[in-house]
């Protein structure tokens, strides 16, 4: 007999998978020019934090799902602030190379986090330059430039939005585990949002101010609320079902689910975005860097 908490666990392996791949393909087809022809990746974002902050304020504030955590307001100008403004950085840089490079290629060039990741950790202190660790995350690169080799729709804007938006994530997962950590904060994933969304919102405001208001034409825009009213609401769910995996199976099992989800979705993007082209040196190049990827 199956164990009632292995189904749910399953379930919950499930559930972020579809959502992950849902929530991206999703996006892509918003902003790209081809297809939704939105292409304004802070105003997406934008859309997405205020969303999820007035979902998390009505969860918290008026039916009392869960309770608020004490937040001074050192705490929240030492640790919200800049988890929200790295939170919004990674965000909109991975949103953005939507606009440049295939589903496809963003999948592989996100096998450098562990890479971002490790560097950043080193760099903070929380992490010691290991030498075993080094190699490993020498291979993954490795695999990242034989896998760039080998894109046919190779674009350096989009290549470095991404891997910008890869290393400000980096630093939001370390500065999230050092200054949380420090303070004895526990943060579910809905007082998570409701702390870290509005703030986010606010970081977004001044770039959205200066790069995208200025060439949004309101009679040119395809504005349809259900489309992005079905987007925020996908999107905030994967934040939630994150939060639910990693507290139900640890970080390794979702990290694991990671791996299987870019395979999927990389077979899939090329399946709904047929330009978007996988060759040979792309597979290579990702396996390499998977296959060093899962000894770290």
């Amino acid at each position: 007999m199956i164990s009632r908490q292995l189904v749910l666990t399953y379930l919950y392996l499930l559930i972020y998978v579809c959502l992950s791949s849902g929530v991206i393909l999703f996006n892509k087809w918003v902003l790209s020019p081809k297809y939704f022809k939105f292409p304004f990746p802070i105003t997406l974002t934008m859309i997405h934090m205020a969303f999820s902050g007035v979902v998390t304020f009505f969860l918290v504030r008026v039916f009392k799902v869960v309770a608020p955590v004490k937040m001074t307001f050192q705490i929240y100008a030492t640790c919200v602030i800049p988890i929200s403004a790295f939170f919004a950085s990674s965000l909109w840089f991975g949103n953005t190379a939507y606009l440049y490079i295939s589903v496809a290629f963003i999948q592989m060039l996100k096998a450098l986090m562990p890479v971002a990741t490790f560097i950043m950790a080193v760099l903070c202190g929380t992490d010691k330059l290991r030498w075993d660790l080094f190699l490993n995350m020498v291979l993954v690169s490795v695999g990242v430039v034989v896998s760039s080799y080998g894109e046919i729709h190779f674009n350096i804007i989009g290549t470095l939005y991404q891997v910008t938006g890869i290393f400000a994530e980096a630093l939001r997962l370390v500065l999230t585990q050092v200054l949380l950590q420090k303070k004895g904060l526990t943060l579910n994933p809905i007082t998570s949002l409701y702390y870290i969304a509005p703030c986010s919102f606010i970081f977004l405001f001044v770039p959205w101010y200066l790069l995208e208001k200025p060439e949004m034409d309101v009679s040119q825009i395809q504005f349809n609320y259900w489309i992005f009213f079905l987007n925020a609401v996908a999107a905030f769910a994967l934040n939630i079902s994150i939060f639910l995996v990693i507290g139900r199976t640890g970080a390794v099992t979702i990290r694991v689910a990671g791996v299987l989800k870019d395979w999927i979705l990389i077979a899939l993007s090329t399946i709904i975005f047929p330009e978007s082209v996988i060759t040979s040196l792309n597979i290579i190049g990702y396996a390499v860097g998977n296959y060093a990827f899962n000894f770290i």
